[in-house]
């Protein structure tokens, strides 16, 4: 290695793990023991962020620049029985350390076990991603585990040592460098990978989509095993559907292949690259709970940030990059809530992004899943974006006393004559909805109903309040339109009858 990383001799500081730490280790490393091979996955991608970020926090603060082509280096040596990742990356203080590696919030422990026991057994490597706990994936090899971290801007260095089994030390150490060293001593039963062919095959299946070059060592030199490339900006027609897989797996911690793929270059007076993805199935840790956008924002390559609100909230299902040239390196957070070429980029991706839903739509079989797992949040739409509200409204499905799901064109072209609005029934119990007495009436007129059941359903239709020139009318505030005069014998046959 190049970099020197040394553990210095002053006494160690022995800490107890959280106890949460404790049960998520016997998880991870039982759980997933067939699986083994995603621990350089998650290690790799931990240290291609924390290099992204500290590429980041440099556009700020020069001290705080990274070397000259900097990548994630990985060595083997068989001697000791080591795997050593190192990276550039922001690095951790003693503080940090301990926080990050020594606890984890009980919260989300408990999801992390309850969503284990209810997945499928091949769709578990993934859960450790999106639950922000991959780093324990390390003890799946590892009968010990070292890191040693400077932290970007800070002198000195400090070590963080476990065998995983309740405690770990920390003590200071040096490292010429800021950034991260993690130190594998690998279990007997996990010998193979300490042959580098192994590793490049590892790391070329889960991790050659990353924009950061992986070395390898051999022979006392370091050589890239993969390119470094960034996928978006590559033309489409170089990308495999695999390749298009993977990036999305690794950029949203998902499992499943997405439902869409987005990916295009504007061009013309704004230029930017997006690739955005709309998942399959519902992420684990449910999306109605973050209603961030999961964009990240790129500019000359270069990741900014995550937090540039590229998308709404009513979106906020969809995961990607977006990559301009129309932004300085250097933007600050004050110009990202205020520049225009921002709300062009985002008004650009909101349309993109409804075209493409309109797309899917066409076919209901495909379309329906999709609105199964992410319906609700798009509902929100209607009600939170008046400029969209009916383009959404369009594109999504309804129950009715007609049909088990029907838009709202189709509800138009079925409309009797006579008939004036698009009447719904909106409550919290599907069941009850379709027998409610309220029905009875429209029944008789031939008039279909909306049967709304979600909770936002409550809301956005007088928000919308027209559809294509109909009025959206609640049925419970309709009764007037069956109050009818008796007929004419009806009232002289009573009279009779009273005389």
């Amino acid at each position: 290695m190049t970099e020197t990383n040394t553990v210095e001799t002053a006494a160690p500081e022995t800490r107890n793990f959280g106890a949460e730490v404790g049960r998520l280790l016997d998880l991870v490393v039982h759980s997933l023991y067939s699986d083994r091979e995603i621990f350089l996955r998650e290690l790799v991608a931990n240290a291609a962020d924390a290099t992204d970020r500290r590429r980041f926090m440099a556009l700020s603060d020069e001290t705080l620049a990274l070397p000259e082509n900097p990548a994630i280096k990985i060595s083997v040596d068989k001697l000791a029985q080591t795997i050593t990742i190192a990276d550039s990356g922001t690095g951790m203080s003693k503080d940090e350390l301990a926080e990050h590696l020594g606890t984890i919030a009980r919260s989300g422990t408990s999801a992390f076990t309850a969503t284990l026991a209810n997945t499928k057994p091949e769709d578990r490597p993934n859960l450790i991603g999106q639950f922000g706990v991959g780093f324990y994936s390390a003890f799946m090899v590892a009968d010990e585990v070292e890191v040693i971290s400077r932290k970007a801007g800070a002198a000195d260095a400090w070590a963080w040592k476990s065998a995983g089994r309740g405690q770990y030390t920390l003590m200071p150490a040096s490292r010429e460098d800021p950034g991260t060293t993690i130190i594998l001593h690998i279990k007997p039963d996990a010998e193979d990978f300490l042959e580098p062919m192994r590793i490049e095959h590892v790391i070329r299946k889960w991790a050659d989509h990353i924009a950061i070059p992986i070395e390898l060592e051999r022979d006392g030199k370091f050589a890239a095993i993969t390119e470094g490339a960034a996928l978006w900006r590559k033309p489409k027609a170089d990308i495999s559907k695999q390749d298009y897989t993977e990036f999305y797996r690794h950029l949203g911690h998902m499992f499943d292949e997405p439902w869409a793929t987005i990916h295009w270059r504007a061009e013309g007076t704004l230029e930017f690259s997006a690739l955005l993805f709309i998942p399959s199935s519902k992420p684990f840790m449910a999306v109605e709970e973050n209603r961030d956008s999961k964009v990240r924002l790129h500019v000359k390559r270069m990741f900014i940030t995550d937090d540039a609100k590229l998308l709404p909230s009513w979106l906020s299902f969809v995961v990607g990059i977006v990559d301009t040239e129309d932004l300085p390196l250097n933007v600050s957070r004050e110009i990202l809530q205020s520049t225009p070429v921002l709300d062009k980029i985002r008004k650009a991706l909101v349309n993109r992004v409804l075209s493409e839903l309109k797309s899917k739509a066409k076919d209901a079989e495909e379309f329906k899943p999709f609105q199964e797992n992410f319906g609700v949040i798009l509902k929100e739409g209607i009600y939170e974006d008046t400029g969209h509200a009916a383009e959404i409204a369009g594109l999504l499905r309804f129950a009715s006393t007609k049909a088990d799901a029907t838009t709202l064109d189709e509800y138009i072209a079925r409309m009797p004559e006579g008939q004036e609005a698009i009447y719904y029934l909106a409550g919290a119990d599907a069941a009850a909805l379709k027998t409610s007495p309220q029905l009875e009436g429209f029944a008789t007129k031939g008039y279909e109903v909306l049967l709304l059941a979600d909770a936002i359903d409550a809301f956005w239709p007088a928000r919308l309040e027209n559809y294509k020139e109909k009025k959206l009318q609640s049925a419970s505030q309709a009764s007037g339109l069956f109050e009818a005069a008796e007929p004419a014998e009806d009232i002289a046959a009573l009279c009779t009858a009273l005389a």
